[in-house]
């Protein structure tokens, strides 16, 4: 009988020689068998419904379980993911030692939210960011040091054969992070879970590093021990701007699902806002005894595949197509009986994944308040703008900040800004309502400092 997986011998050793857990290369192997099965990790249409208001909690009905949750609050950690690399923005290194308010790091704020709020906190770095990270926190005052543990990675699979992907010249493209997925995973093979077990901790908030509003509230930490829910998600209402991205769903047979947009069919209805009208925060809350349990149980965590094209340089499009086997942490919630999802309030969301996000994030629609928690500024009267800057003079780090050298606008009334061309800003430019500035032409033009900007420019 001819073997259905050639290659899966090559992969299993490649992972053994990178000292990998076994847990970490069953789950491989299972993922890589689902891809040579054909598996494409798409969830169809027909196999999900729209939750009901009443399948989604409110936050703002769980006030009562403050008093639940500041008690329970030493029994809580803050597990904060520190994988990105922000290739995206133009950088070279971990996304969380971008400066992004009052000179300080996405690193700084969040130790420093922990100490002032007295939180345990732990970082996952990647194989990528974990060297920089550590050097970064050496040099951050701190009274109780962090936890650390690094994610695993998986080899990258050629698309031509199936067969493990080689670059002799940088060994390192070899492989790639799993995706966030891999946090129950690692906390496990790390020994970071049984750690954490050990020290007292129950309950932890999971969340990414370049979302500053991801704090442990303890209302929602007061409902989650309060009720026993062994695993919960923050879900925001989709606007048109979330279109794109995934949601939350309900199973055919019961339960609920997280569907990323990589797994929408063609001509899927998932990007109905109105139909299906919540989406994953990625704050995410596990009881880490039932986690412990569920581990105990199953002994990988198979969480639904994503696979993902990428070439096997990503900055290099001409190099070798690839497959990466991915998958969401936010999946879980399709694991864990009893799970529950809970309407936020958006600020509790928004993460700098572009420049557009940076410059609303730096920008006066947000204080750092005495707990360097970032919030949403009380003067502020119109919701949070739509940001769009054109991407051949700002999507990368270093182009925005030559063209904002004195300081990013006032957008406390700003309702839209849209830029196209290259135009750069002097210091004390304000935006009132919708703003489009344009520049057709190949020079660069100039702001003028102290410009209130309230209407549409051709400069």
């Amino acid at each position: 009988m001819p073997n259905r997986y050639p290659h899966l011998d090559q992969f299993e050793a490649k992972m053994k020689a990178a000292n990998l857990d076994r847990m970490v290369i069953e789950t491989f192997k299972d993922y890589y068998r689902q891809l040579v099965g054909g598996a494409t990790g798409i969830i169809p249409d027909d196999d999900i419904h729209p939750p009901t208001e009443r399948e989604v909690v409110a936050a703002a009905d769980l006030e009562r379980y403050r008093s639940c949750g500041e008690r329970t609050k030493p029994m809580a950690a803050r597990i904060t993911l520190n994988g990105g690399l922000g290739t995206s923005m133009g950088l070279q290194g971990p996304k969380s030692l971008l400066p992004v308010r009052e000179k300080m790091t996405f690193l700084e704020i969040i130790m420093r939210q922990a100490e002032r709020g007295g939180i345990r906190q732990v970082f996952m770095n990647s194989f990528n960011t974990h060297r920089a990270t550590m050097d970064a926190l050496a040099s951050i005052p701190h009274d109780r040091p962090p936890l650390t543990f690094i994610q695993n990675k998986f080899p990258k699979i050629l698309r031509a054969d199936l067969k493990p992907a080689e670059c002799r010249t940088a060994p390192a493209l070899e492989w790639n992070p799993p995706g966030h997925g891999d946090i129950y995973t690692a906390i496990q093979t790390s020994g970071t879970l049984d750690r954490l077990i050990a020290e007292g901790c129950r309950y932890a908030l999971i969340c990414n590093s370049d979302n500053l509003g991801a704090t442990l509230d303890t209302a929602l930490l007061g409902y989650m021990a309060a009720n026993d829910v062994p695993f919960m998600m923050e879900v925001a209402r989709r606007t048109p701007a979330d279109a794109k991205g995934g949601h939350l769903a309900m199973r055919t047979g019961g339960g609920l699902i997280l569907r990323e947009s990589a797994q929408f069919p063609p001509d899927s209805d998932g990007g109905d806002i109105a139909r299906y009208a919540f989406f994953n925060t990625n704050n995410l809350w596990v009881d880490l005894r039932h986690l412990k349990s569920l581990i105990a149980a199953k002994d990988v965590i198979a969480l639904p595949l994503i696979v993902n094209p990428k070439t096997l340089d990503p900055r290099d499009p001409d190099s070798p197509p690839v497959m990466q086997l991915e998958s969401a942490m936010g999946a879980a919630i399709g694991l864990f009986e009893g799970a529950r999802a809970v309407l936020v309030p958006r600020n509790r969301f928004f993460p700098v994944k572009k420049c557009n996000d940076l410059l609303v994030v730096r920008s006066d629609c947000f204080v750092l308040n005495d707990q360097y928690v970032l919030a949403s500024n009380p003067d502020k009267q119109v919701p949070d703008p739509l940001v769009d800057l054109d991407p051949e003079f700002y999507s990368r780090i270093d182009q925005f900040e030559s063209r904002f050298p004195g300081g990013v606008p006032s957008l406390l009334a700003c309702e839209r800004l849209t830029v196209e061309g290259d135009i750069r800003f002097q210091k004390a430019v304000a935006v009132r309502g919708a703003v489009r500035l344009t520049n057709p032409g190949s020079g660069q033009k100039v702001i003028a400092a102290g410009s209130l900007l309230t209407e549409d420019l051709i400069l």
